[in-house]
């Protein structure tokens, strides 16, 4: 099995472009087919001490040759800097092919959706199905999507 099947077997993962993947939380050896893959950059929106993280995932990514951005949301709590950060991230990685995970996909979605709809121009409804292949947002969620895409 090549690297890039090989990520299919990551909790949630979904190619979302040809250099740009997400998922849910890899395990620690999973780290190491991203970096087969060809992945450059590691953004992890999920909690580093939470009992799904894998310890020292910062050092790990960077032992394989990636950039690790961490980007802490509160599942309990998205707020907008966190998807300012988010979008400055991606911004910044342009043009590097960019492997997004939390912990199961979902806030990865949610702000992978909001940033194609606020900053690359694609349709609600397209990126928004991305979302809803996954997950459906929870109350909380739907509002902080909601809020985003009323500015």
């Amino acid at each position: 099995m090549t690297p890039e099947g090989a990520l299919e077997e990551i909790y949630n993962f979904r190619w979302c472009a040809p250099d740009l993947a997400s998922a849910g939380q890899p395990l620690a050896d999973e780290f190491l087919l991203v970096a087969q893959a060809g992945f450059e950059v590691v953004i992890n929106l999920a909690l580093l001490d939470a009992d799904y993280s894998v310890p020292d995932e910062p050092d790990l990514v960077r032992a394989l040759g990636m950039e690790f951005i961490h980007i802490p949301v509160i599942w309990e709590a998205p707020a907008p800097q966190d998807f300012q950060h988010f979008c400055a991230a991606m911004r910044r990685c342009r043009g590097r092919k960019i492997f997004l995970h939390c912990a199961a996909n979902m806030r990865a979605s949610a702000f992978l959706a909001l940033y194609r709809i606020l900053e690359l121009g694609w349709p609600r409804a397209a990126a928004l199905a991305e979302v809803e292949a996954i997950w459906h947002p929870n109350l909380q969620w739907q509002a902080f999507i909601d809020c985003h895409l009323a500015l």
